[in-house]
């Protein structure tokens, strides 16, 4: 049986990619930082399963990260963890550099001590890519503009750095944007459509968003992380852009969520500076035309079906709370 560590398994992506591991009979470990509360709910329904088990660690803490691969000795290894919020990471820089970049490190300096042939795939962002022109690809120069993409940057180019210097089998998934019905809240995307459930159903009268006008590239996050266990089983180490090859806007995607629910959104919407960041990166697209030559791996989910499954998906979470606040 393969053995495959995911940090930040609790997370959206993390959640799909511990689900196609467990169905293809992996041993799945995943790392989860001690808290007080819980915060496992993206991956509750797979407790059940034998293979799986929780491990607690963290990527600020070497001695957390080398006893888990002392003691586990995972033939993969999937860094998903990471302080995903560019917004935030302008408030907080010196956290997300040292768990997005620096964590990177601490992994890979791990693997190399105890188990120098375990794969390692390191998620990396299309925030590396700033305002490059579009569309982008490997060979896109990058210029990050927010703490995270400078330290997802690090964390790119530490792996290719081990992988050219150790011949280890490290590997990067430049992924654009991905969102689904378990994406966080805080995101825009979730925040547009678990708003819109939520003024559906008059639990919420408004909705407050920064810049409409940013185009992003979208994809489903089940058909991401099938791309990155595609890139740890390949035949070699790689860098693979994972994009659907279309770029939306912001607006595009809240104008479409609410003509789904008949509702016109700029009698609630609010454009408030607060959620503008410093630094704009304005116009996302990805050429993935490298994974698809050489992983054979292409998006199937739409753009308009990614907004249905997710509206549809936050409507029966907002009438369940409907239901609950009118008991």
């Amino acid at each position: 049986m393969r053995s495959a560590l995911i940090t930040g398994i609790t997370g959206q992506t993390g959640s799909y990619l511990a689900e196609l591991l467990l169905e293809d009979n992996y041993q799945v470990y995943g790392m989860i930082r001690r808290s007080s509360s819980f915060n496992t709910e993206r991956i509750n329904h797979l407790y059940s399963n034998p293979n799986l088990k929780l491990i607690y660690g963290d990527l600020s803490d070497t001695s957390s990260i080398n006893a888990i691969m002392s003691d586990y000795k995972p033939e993969f290894v999937y860094n998903l963890g990471a302080m995903s919020h560019v917004k935030v990471s302008f408030e907080i820089p010196e956290y997300a550099c040292d768990v997005t970049g620096l964590g990177v490190v601490r992994l890979l300096e791990s693997i190399r001590k105890y188990n120098p042939k375990t794969r390692f795939y390191q998620a990396s962002s299309s925030e590396l890519m700033g305002n490059a022109i579009p569309p982008q690809n490997e060979n896109t120069k990058f210029d990050p503009k927010s703490p995270y993409g400078v330290a997802k940057l690090m964390g790119y180019s530490i792996t290719k750095n081990y992988r050219e210097s150790y011949s280890m089998f490290a590997s990067n998934g430049i992924l654009f944007n991905h969102e689904s019905e378990r994406r966080g809240e805080t995101f825009v995307t979730r925040k547009i459509t678990r708003a819109l459930g939520r003024i559906y159903y008059g639990l919420q009268s408004e909705l407050r968003l920064g810049n409409l006008d940013a185009k992003r590239d979208w994809g489903h996050a089940s058909c991401y992380a099938k791309a990155q266990k595609m890139i740890l089983e390949a035949d070699n180490p790689d860098d693979f852009v994972i994009a659907s090859e279309e770029a939306h806007s912001v607006r595009e995607f809240l104008e479409k969520s609410f003509s789904l629910l008949n509702l016109d959104p700029y009698k609630y919407t609010i454009v408030d500076q607060n959620y503008f960041r410093p630094s704009e990166v304005n116009y996302l697209l990805g050429d993935c035309s490298k994974a698809k030559k050489i992983l054979g791996w292409k998006p199937t989910i739409s753009f308009d079906e990614l907004i249905k499954l997710m509206v549809y998906s936050d409507l029966e979470l907002a009438r369940k709370e409907f239901i609950l606040k009118n008991l």
